[in-house]
């Protein structure tokens, strides 16, 4: 794959390589021994009942950060492969992306952060590196899944000045306003592209939201103008599946013509010089501006439903109680993690916090405080 690689694109036989040596490996790529590690990691399989949107429970067929993840990893992809970049490296971050998200989504997030305040903070994209870097355990000779440069790179997205001086070479690319891999900028606007289309999705799957309200936001209208003038008398599931397709495709075609564009302009002959660069993988203003419409309508009618408010208020409570109570006493820690609290009780139940699946951490919760649940 290597050889039809654009010379900007991150070369596996050129990677920074790894926090601990290891022999090159057999019949793979470095990026896909990094893609197959997160594939087969205890983090990744937990995905499966994490919160997308809606808490597993409330539905079989709506997103969990699982399947978000694969989303992403599909449309990262086809944008890497137009612009010829490695795709194995845009799959390997879009897959791990999320691997330190919390139980029931942002709103678990939030509250952890807020429980971590005073030791750190919390935030998603630093607990994915610390779970490929230290708290997976499955290799004899380290912690972590001991992943390239490239693929760390990737998955650490944003990072706060204070956290970045702890991560040396690392977090060094944001202290010097550098730019990561055009590979990770792939991803990362991959993810938005996903999340945007599928909550749209799921928000109508769910009832919370409804074609005549999203027919007020432009993107969607003109897409679902389109997609009944192709399939006249089209309706239900069908015409919102048409609809949202035709607005993942003009957003990828946009992104990969705009980010084209881009590095024809800036003419990187190195993925050194991207580093140094503007960021480059970008949608046109006007696609960029319809982005930013259905962010917003979807922050206000779905993100802030009183359904979806009243779930994540309980969510929030279950986060809080359950730190607050292992806080008061770090001897109702499973013994693995009293272990870890002994050198550092918040981050340990962080880690423990963050770990839980949405159902495991409601188990947790009864465990804890229903007096009928042993």
């Amino acid at each position: 794959m290597s050889n039809d690689l654009a010379p900007y694109a991150a070369a596996s036989h050129n990677t920074r390589g790894r926090r601990f040596p290891e022999a090159a490996p057999a019949g793979r790529s470095e990026f896909q021994r990094d893609r197959d590690r997160i594939i087969h990691s205890t983090a990744f399989r937990r995905l499966e009942y994490k919160t997308q949107v809606f808490v597993n429970h409330e539905g079989d067929l709506f997103r969990t950060r699982l399947t978000h993840s694969i989303e992403v990893a599909q449309i990262g992809r086809s944008i890497a492969r137009n612009l010829r970049l490695n795709e194995e490296l845009v799959e390997g971050i879009a897959l791990a992306h999320d691997l330190g998200h919390t139980p029931f989504g942002h709103a678990g997030q939030d509250e952890l952060n807020i429980c971590m305040k005073e030791y750190g903070g919390f935030e998603h994209n630093l607990q994915s590196l610390r779970v490929v870097d230290m708290l997976e355990e499955r290799y004899a000779e380290f912690d972590g899944l001991n992943l390239t440069y490239e693929s760390r790179e990737g998955i650490l997205k944003h990072c706060s000045p204070q956290n970045a001086e702890t991560l040396g070479e690392l977090g060094q690319r944001f202290l010097d306003n550098q730019q990561p891999s055009l590979e990770a900028q792939v991803t990362n606007l991959a993810d938005e592209i996903a999340y945007n289309n599928h909550d749209v999705d799921d928000g109508l799957r769910s009832g919370l939201i409804t074609l005549e309200q999203l027919a007020e936001v432009g993107v969607f209208a003109r897409h679902l103008e389109m997609a009944r003038q192709s399939y006249p008398g089209l309706a239900g599931r069908r015409l919102i599946h048409e609809t949202v397709r035709r607005m993942i495709n003009t957003l990828v075609l946009d992104l990969i013509a705009q980010s084209s564009a881009n590095i024809a302009a800036a003419a990187p002959q190195s993925i050194a010089e991207v580093r140094t660069a503007a960021p480059l993988v970008a949608f046109s203003p006007a696609v960029r501006a319809e982005q930013q419409e259905l962010k917003r309508f979807l922050f206000q009618h779905l993100y802030r439903h009183y359904r979806v408010m009243r779930t994540s208020n309980k969510a929030r409570r279950i986060v809080r109680e359950l730190f607050g109570a292992f806080m008061q006493d770090a001897r109702l820690l499973p013994p693995q993690y009293q272990e870890k609290a002994r050198e550092g009780k918040p981050r340990a139940i962080a880690d423990y916090i963050a770990g839980m699946t949405d159902r495991y951490a409601n188990l947790e919760y009864r465990r804890l405080f229903d007096v009928d649940e042993v």
